[in-house]
């Protein structure tokens, strides 16, 4: 793959007020069920070696409100995220390319409750602007999609003529608004 890295140099953080990270899983055969982390840092450094990213959301910050019971499974339960023996969701890659179309790639482990397995993001990076208050910006949005039972999040339920009440494929996604430091 052609890489389009030739201005990118340095690292850039996440602008936490314009970067998430979130899930989308079929919810009763019928619709997505998507749920959004807000509390996300991502690095990305470009340097000699390549480039390399690192990402974590807090798992307390997803964005299921209500009903408190269903927030509280989802969040604490042993058989979905049991955020108070794991907090935080991490994605490390040290294989990050970058396409002269824009495209981009992300080999790397993804650890969801101290379980890391590794997984391929596709997706988009928009090359570096100068913003109105003099900093650069780059943008990297990548998605893949994961069996959640491979990181021990199999909760199921049967429908009553067939089929299970959640789906096990999980497609997860995040948008990321990186500053340059310095």
């Amino acid at each position: 793959m052609t890489t389009a890295t030739e201005e990118l140099a340095g690292t850039f953080n996440a602008d936490p007020d314009h970067s998430s990270f979130s899930f989308a899983i079929k919810h009763m055969k019928v619709s997505s069920f998507r749920a959004t982390f807000g509390d996300v840092e991502a690095k990305l450094v470009a340097g000699d070696a390549g480039l390399s990213l690192e990402g974590r959301a807090r798992v307390e910050s997803v964005s299921i409100g209500n009903p408190p019971e269903f927030r509280e499974h989802v969040v604490n339960g042993e058989d979905f995220f049991d955020a108070a023996k794991h907090p935080e969701i991490v994605f490390r890659s040290s294989r990050v390319e970058i396409g002269e179309d824009g495209s981009a790639t992300a080999e790397g482990e993804l650890e969801i409750k101290g379980i890391a397995k590794p997984v391929s993001a596709t997706g988009t990076y928009q090359s570096p602007i100068e913003d109105p208050y003099g900093a650069t910006r780059i943008a990297l949005e990548l998605s893949a999609t994961i069996d959640r039972r491979e990181w021990d999040m199999g909760w199921q339920m049967p429908l009553p003529k067939g089929g299970d009440v959640l789906g096990y494929e999980v497609e997860v996604s995040v948008h990321l608004e990186l500053i340059k430091e310095g």
